[in-house]
């Protein structure tokens, strides 16, 4: 197993680098220049020369990217041309609200998709399963910013049950624990920005400082936006759980355990659920790695600061290093999401762990 870890990170290398080198590329043929786009009507031909010379924007493609690749090695992701901000900092800001709601969406996503596509193989032909069905093409065919403004107009503005945006209430905010737990470290620095970065996790930081008014209020801004996100894989979570079980209960194993005496529900989740679960999981990593990357109609719809938003923002300002480093992160998880899903595998299917 740890060959296996090993072997898929370093094929993981020549991946990274071509995402790189692509993003690099196309981030400068966006038409347009970051001067005009950052200093606007005052962008003179003399003021965007100089500035294009303090940013380092001057210089040949060839030597630009070999800049960046060498930065990269060093783990330095540059700064902002738009913020003159380190852009370690600005993930470190942005980065948590992303997770917290991917995750979020994720758990609605497998919870709902995988039990719906249980009961639908379990009726297999029935009206329940025509129903459960028709719920999963309605959930991938509603646009995400249309279903958040109906579930923010019902919930929030009708109903009142639910606030309609942002990720605290007016007046409250969220005490980093190292700040609870009198810890110091020097701003900037790595432990700094890893602290700093957990606690920008709302709903994990108020857990762990015991601060449970922050928790609950972040837990109900969170809700609405989840669930707008969650619609799309929970459907496909659902149609492929479908698929795959439908296929396994018709086994020869399956049978034999049914002719057994063995009680219905036990035979499906015991025998054919888990058999069923490699292409559900494989699924499941893939939406992960999407939902990170694709966020930015949710997080616009909710008020919400998170890695969508500060991504388009730096597309249309050509803040070429937030676009670089963004993409350079989300790659990275796609390739983390996808190693886990392959060491699973293993452990779903002791045929695979023996090969």
């Amino acid at each position: 197993m740890f060959q296996f870890i090993v072997k898929r990170l370093l094929l993981a290398i020549p991946v990274l680098f071509g995402i790189l080198l692509v993003t690099f590329l196309l981030a400068r043929a966006i038409p347009g220049d970051p001067c005009r786009s950052i200093i606007g009507e005052k962008a003179t031909a003399e003021a965007c020369a100089a500035f294009e010379e303090a940013k380092g924007l001057n210089e040949p493609l060839p030597v630009q990217f070999g800049i960046y690749m060498r930065d990269i090695l060093r783990g330095d992701l540059g700064d902002s041309i738009r913020f003159s901000r380190p852009v370690t900092q600005i993930l470190v800001e942005r980065l948590p609200m992303t997770i917290e709601l991917a995750s979020a969406a994720l758990f609605i996503a497998i919870v709902v998709g995988i039990a719906l596509g249980v009961v639908s193989a379990m009726r297999h032909n029935t009206s329940v399963d025509v129903a459960t069905m028709m719920v999963a093409n309605v959930g991938v065919s509603m646009p995400v910013f249309w279903l958040g403004l109906m579930l923010i107009w019902l919930f929030a503005a009708t109903l009142g049950w639910l606030p309609p945006s942002g990720r605290l209430s007016a007046g409250l905010s969220s005490v980093p624990f190292y700040e609870v737990w009198g810890l110091d470290f020097a701003e900037g620095s790595f432990p700094f920005l890893a602290v700093e970065f957990i606690s920008n996790h709302f709903i994990f930081n108020s857990l762990i400082t015991g601060d449970w008014e922050v928790m609950w209020d972040a837990i109900k801004h969170l809700i609405l936006p989840a669930i707008a996100l969650s619609t799309i894989p929970m459907a496909i979570i659902a149609r492929i759980t479908r698929s795959s079980l439908l296929d396994v209960l018709g086994q020869d194993y399956v049978r034999t355990a049914r002719a057994k005496g063995g009680m219905e529900r036990r035979v499906v989740v015991r025998h054919g659920l888990r058999n069923a679960l490699l292409p559900v999981v494989t699924i499941i990593g893939l939406q992960l790695g999407a939902l990170l990357a694709g966020a930015v109609l949710t997080e616009s719809v909710f008020g919400l600061a998170g890695v969508g938003t500060m991504l388009f923002e730096a597309i249309t300002a050509r803040d070429f290093p937030i676009i670089q480093g963004f993409v350079v992160i989300i790659a990275t998880g796609y390739v983390l999401i996808n190693l886990l899903v392959d060491v699973s595998y293993a452990y779903l299917d002791p045929r695979i762990r023996l090969e």
